[in-house]
């Protein structure tokens, strides 16, 4: 499968125009290209109580879970921003690279991760991101 990095950073930053950041006023989107081709979105979303926020690539992996896909992640686009403005390079954060890793174990992938920025897309596999991560397979 070709994988349309544009097109993903595209769905990326549509989805950060959904983010509810009413707090911080940092806009972020992500988007999961699946092996079927399916895309799934999803924006961070901001709670009054701080600490049960949602990170963007939290909301769309939980979408896919919820669409039932479980396994065959290519690749993630995540853009975010100042009132959903491009700025610096924006990386998932630990928890969202826990959670993404999940994700691809359950299919054997090491999808690439895009990180955009106002003026650069930093290119890295999820391994770069958390090496020697911890997964399904360390459960037995």
């Amino acid at each position: 499968m070709t994988i349309d990095r544009d097109s993903l950073i595209a769905k990326a930053r549509d989805a950060q125009g959904q983010a509810y950041a009413p707090y911080s006023n940092f806009h972020v989107g992500a988007a999961l290209l699946f092996a079927d081709g399916s895309v799934v979105t999803g924006a961070n979303v901001e709670n009054a109580s701080y600490g049960l926020a949602l990170c963007a690539e939290t909301s769309a992996v939980a979408g896919a879970m919820n669409r039932g896909l479980r396994g065959g992640l290519l690749a993630v686009a995540v853009i975010g921003g100042l009132r959903g403005q491009d700025g610096p390079v924006v990386t998932p954060c630990g928890r969202c690279r826990q959670v993404l890793n999940e994700l691809a174990q359950l299919g054997g992938t090491d999808p690439v991760i895009w990180c955009v920025g106002a003026d650069e897309v930093l290119e890295l596999q999820l391994s770069a991101l958390l090496p020697h991560a911890f997964g399904p397979a360390n459960l037995g």
